[in-house]
């Protein structure tokens, strides 16, 4: 056994502190007054991973750690960005010059989520708009599968809709539902197209959409939403999020390949959408080939379409159950707060299993957290690295934590970082 570290705890710096930093970073480098501070908060799905681009329902809540961007117009097309990593080197690009991956106008690093949404406005015919001086401070964890990249387009998405007017996402207290559908579909087509990473809507739509207290129930199908109550303490629990500090990356291929797996396997179903298939068994048996001859590749390839079709036919399944529990009464009896760690934790082995997106630090930390008595645990996020959530009960958090953190240290890990999160706004003005 080795020395158990303390555990390292992340909380989110508060909404004047980021704002503050947003503005001072704005101040330092470009001079003057930012004309405004905008926020778009990071998030942890409760439940309803990888259904998000099969037409599944998700059930994201938005976190206090946020992305804050202090901005100003500028009287041309130029864009300069900054942030604390980025200081010795300012971004400078051009809007008239700016395009997907794979052509001329290719943007590397992280100005493609920022600059990116810019485009994607002005592709949906939001524009032409100006250009402008961007300072970025944010706090959502990096690489832990917790949107950080979803919090960089929503804040600016945000910031740019107030500066030109647009009039789109109204406010955090009057949001406007369908303006802001709008900025989450920029926001996405800015990661997918200028960013490179195919991702589906729900991390955009939890930035945009959430609200303090509440869940999002949201519908990939059409990508409508509403609110839920989440007030888990009301019920004696909170929810622990456990950043495993395993590398999170969404570009390298895998998350591509799953998704490609699911729209292959579709196409033999004979649906638009996993979420269409009505005869779970009829699906099994035709992706299995059964009656039909095939080699040794094809059936390893059907095997594995089958399986991840089980996982998202099975994880709808989950999700909507967790959901009508959530909505059957405002406080959660023992019985249900079981029923839904069994859920979380159904899953996780779901995603280990038949979508294999996990890695060690991932199961390493939902074994632990499970053994110590938590409710259920699962992995967030699309995987392949990031963040475990917890449900646990109040001040069980702690106990959990430490014994994650001993754990990894015990397997030659990188220690966890770990935070207890609330249910907070969506994106929007702070000052």
């Amino acid at each position: 056994m080795t020395n158990t570290p303390d555990i390292i705890w992340t909380p989110a710096a508060s909404t004047e502190d980021g704002a503050r930093n947003a503005r001072e970073l704005f101040t330092r480098i470009f001079g003057g007054e930012a004309e405004g501070v905008w926020r778009a908060p990071g998030r942890v799905n409760i439940i309803g991973e990888h259904v998000d681009y099969n037409g599944g329902p998700c059930l994201p809540i938005a976190l206090p750690h946020a992305a804050y961007v202090a901005v100003r117009p500028r009287p041309d097309r130029r864009v300069r960005l900054v942030s604390p990593q980025t200081v010795d080197a300012v971004d400078e690009l051009d809007l008239d010059t700016v395009g997907p991956v794979g052509s001329a106008g290719a943007v590397k690093g992280w100005a493609a989520y920022l600059i990116g949404v810019a485009w994607a406005l002005e592709q949906a015919g939001y524009g032409p708009l100006a250009g402008f001086d961007i300072a970025l401070w944010s706090c959502v964890p990096l690489g832990a599968g917790l949107s950080s990249s979803a919090a960089l387009e929503c804040s600016t998405a945000v910031a740019l809709d107030d500066l030109a007017g647009l009039g789109l996402a109204g406010s955090v207290d009057a949001p406007n539902k369908e303006g802001r559908g709008i900025l989450v579909a920029a926001s996405r087509r800015a990661e997918n197209e200028i960013a490179g990473a195919n991702t589906g809507g729900l991390d955009q739509s939890a930035s945009m959409h959430c609200t303090r207290g509440h869940a999002l129930v949201l519908d990939s199908r059409d990508m409508s939403v509403r609110q839920t109550p989440f007030d888990i303490a009301a019920s004696g629990c909170e929810l622990l999020v456990i950043d495993t500090r395993a590398p999170h990356q969404l570009v390298d291929g895998q998350y591509g390949q799953r998704r490609a797996d699911c729209e292959a396997a579709a196409t033999l179903l004979g649906v638009d959408l996993l979420v269409d298939v009505e005869d779970y068994e009829a699906a099994m048996a035709t992706l299995a080939g059964e009656g039909a001859e095939s080699g040794e590749a094809e059936e390893a390839e059907r095997a594995r379409l089958q399986a991840r079709t089980r996982h998202v036919l099975s994880e709808i399944a989950r999700t909507k159950a967790f959901i009508e529990i959530l909505e059957s009464a405002p406080l959660l009896s023992e019985e249900k707060l079981q029923v839904l760690g069994g859920l979380m934790n159904d899953s996780h082995d779901s995603l280990r299993d038949d979508y294999e997106v996990t890695v060690p630090e991932l199961d390493v930390a939902v074994d632990v957290a499970r053994a110590r008595g938590a409710y259920g645990a699962r992995m967030t996020g699309g995987g392949f690295g990031g963040s475990v959530i917890a449900l646990v009960k109040i001040g069980q958090g702690e106990e959990i934590a430490q014994a994650v953190t001993a754990a990894f240290a015990d397997h030659g890990f990188a220690q966890p970082h770990v935070f207890v999160a609330t249910p907070a706004d969506g994106a929007g003005r702070v000052e």
